[in-house]
This record gives structure tokens, C-alpha cells and sequence, in this order.
């Protein structure tokens, strides 16, 4: 009787194993690129220009991270350092002139306050932006809640 379940194991694995490299493609797939040769050199698309006129922009929804309207170039952020906080850190922002930053980045994922910036807000560009002069890289119909047509409060 183990004789027939070992060999009945082994057919089990034998069939199981040819489903599965039917699914699997033999070749890999080509490398593409804008050129016939993926290893050929082009020259890189210029760099967009960053919008710095300080002008800080409306937000098109509710929390959504605001842009940075002013150059970070050369800004540290790192582990050790953090350029943006010496601004915008509550301790900070009043004798800068800066936002301070959001009550929620002194916050845990709890909700429990912390006495400095928690580390899961830290990094700061992970969601925030320098503002730029660029073409959308996707579609987008995105439509202001204002532009809907919908009546605000106290209208007729």
C-alpha cells in the first residue's frame, strides 16, 4: 500500500509542475526603449523648471499634501538631517514666517501626540512636491468640487 501512495505522490508533483511551466513564458521579455539598441546613449529630457515665486497654490481636494512653492535644491533629508524642519517645525515656523506644518505630522498612526515630528512624517518629499512647470503625464479629469455646480450653504 505505500508503494501506490509514493507513486501517486510523484504523478501528483509531475502533473502539478506541468500546469504550472505551461503558465510561465520560456523567453524573457525584449528590452524596449526609444531606440532600436536598449544600450545606446541618448541625451536626457531637459529638466522641468521649478515654479519658486513663494506663492503658495490652492489645494484641489480635501488634505491633499501641499506643493512646495520654492527650490529644495541642495536641501538635506536624510536620517540625520532634515532642511524643511528648520522652518517649517512648530518651534520654528513663527520666526521664519513659514506654514508650520500639520498637527498630524506629530502624530502616531494611534493618534497619540508626540513632543517632535513622528519618524513615519519625517520625509517630508515622499509626499510633497516642488511646484513645477510640466505637462500632465497622464489625463486627468479631475473637477474641483467648487466647479461641480452644487450650491454652497446659505445659497438659494
Amino acid at each position: 500500500m505505500k508503494p501506490i501512495r509514493i507513486v501517486l505522490a510523484i504523478a501528483f508533483c509531475c502533473t502539478a509542475s506541468l500546469g504550472l511551466a505551461q503558465g510561465i513564458p520560456q523567453d524573457p521579455p525584449e528590452l524596449t526603449g526609444p531606440t532600436p539598441d536598449p544600450m545606446e546613449s541618448i541625451p536626457a529630457a531637459p529638466l522641468e523648471r521649478y515654479v519658486t515665486d513663494d506663492v503658495r497654490q490652492m489645494r484641489a481636494y480635501p488634505e491633499q499634501p501641499p506643493v512646495i512653492p520654492h527650490s529644495i535644491e541642495g536641501y538635506q533629508l536624510s536620517v540625520n538631517a532634515n532642511r524643511c524642519m528648520s522652518c517649517h517645525k512648530r518651534e520654528n515656523s513663527l520666526g521664519t514666517g513659514a506654514p508650520m506644518i500639520s498637527i498630524t505630522h506629530y502624530m502616531t498612526r494611534e493618534g497619540q501626540m508626540l513632543a517632535d515630528v513622528s519618524p513615519r512624517r519625517y520625509f517630508c518629499t515622499q509626499c510633497h512636491v516642488p511646484q513645477a512647470d510640466t505637462e500632465a503625464l497622464v489625463p486627468n479629469t479631475f473637477t474641483d468640487m467648487a466647479d461641480m455646480g452644487t450650491a454652497t450653504a446659505g445659497e438659494p
